[in-house]
């Protein structure tokens, strides 16, 4: 793909990803929470970023998804529609509406929905949740706002799991599941993230409905695939499950470009005569 950002390529919407699930081409996503991220991933053609609220543990440190606020939500959105923007503006840019932002009633959730799109000009938000927040989709896709579901592993609910093992192995949890992934289409999620469930039973959902499904840990079958950009970038090296596959190893590419620099530094090799004014 060429990088002149002046070449401007047809922006990817909730149709564009309706058509590549119905011709069976496969769409890739990944987080991003920051300006430079995000011009490299329009660049190098990603078809969606996710401001992910997983901002909360690989960019503040948090151990869950569920300390990050609205405004900082915000912040990191704005910063990665001005990279999409400053590229080809191809990539459709998804924010995660983080926790406690919708939960409370369908009316604050659209209130707060309606002030991330009016805020960042993305493209959609990111819901997590089946039957319980139903009411709150349709709500927010009737005054037109898109929204793309989350079903499965949902982190926001991690205190009420109790653990971040694979969701929906039992009958009963899988039959939900199927549920609401029917309930979500209905009511109106153009897309939905399956994360950490059998790779079957994503199959199953992903045959089900007629809506784009996105996996994290569910398998081949998905329409799509997304990772949390630092995994698989090799930055995180204490978190590595089977999921994720490592395209890089940044860790130590980093950690060895800055040894050298401090060790350049202090033997007074940098900056040189040439990398002086």
């Amino acid at each position: 793909m060429s990088t002149d950002s002046s070449r401007k390529l047809p922006h990817v919407t909730t149709r564009r990803l309706l058509e590549m699930k119905e011709q069976g081409e496969k769409i890739a996503m990944l987080t991003a929470y920051d300006y430079t991220t995000a011009r490299i991933l329009d660049r190098s053609g990603i078809d969606v970023v996710l401001v992910g609220d997983s901002a909360s543990n690989v960019f503040s440190g948090h151990d869950t998804t569920l300390p990050i606020t609205i405004e900082e939500m915000i912040y990191h959105t704005k910063a990665v529609v001005r990279g999409v923007q400053a590229e080809t503006s191809r990539a459709m840019v998804v924010i995660d509406m983080p926790f406690m932002s919708y939960q409370l009633s369908s009316e604050e959730a659209l209130r707060n929905a309606g002030q991330i799109m009016k805020d960042n000009e993305c493209d959609a938000v990111k819901l997590e949740g089946g039957k319980v927040i139903v009411d709150t989709v349709k709500r927010i896709t009737d005054v037109g706002i898109p929204v793309m579901g989350h079903l499965g592993l949902t982190p926001q609910s991690i205190y009420k799991f109790g653990s971040y093992k694979v969701r929906a192995r039992e009958k009963q949890e899988a039959e939900e599941l199927l549920r609401d992934a029917r309930l979500l289409e209905e009511a109106g999620a153009f897309a939905l993230v399956l994360e950490k469930i059998p790779a079957d039973l994503a199959a199953e959902v992903t045959r089900l409905v007629s809506i784009p499904t996105i996996g994290i840990g569910a398998g081949m079958a998905c329409d799509g695939q997304v990772l949390v950009i630092n995994d698989m970038l090799g930055l995180n090296t204490e978190f590595h499950p089977r999921f994720v596959r490592r395209y890089a190893d940044l860790d130590n590419v980093i950690r060895d470009a800055v040894t050298r620099y401090v060790d350049d530094v202090k033997k007074k090799q940098f900056p040189s005569e040439k990398e002086s004014y």
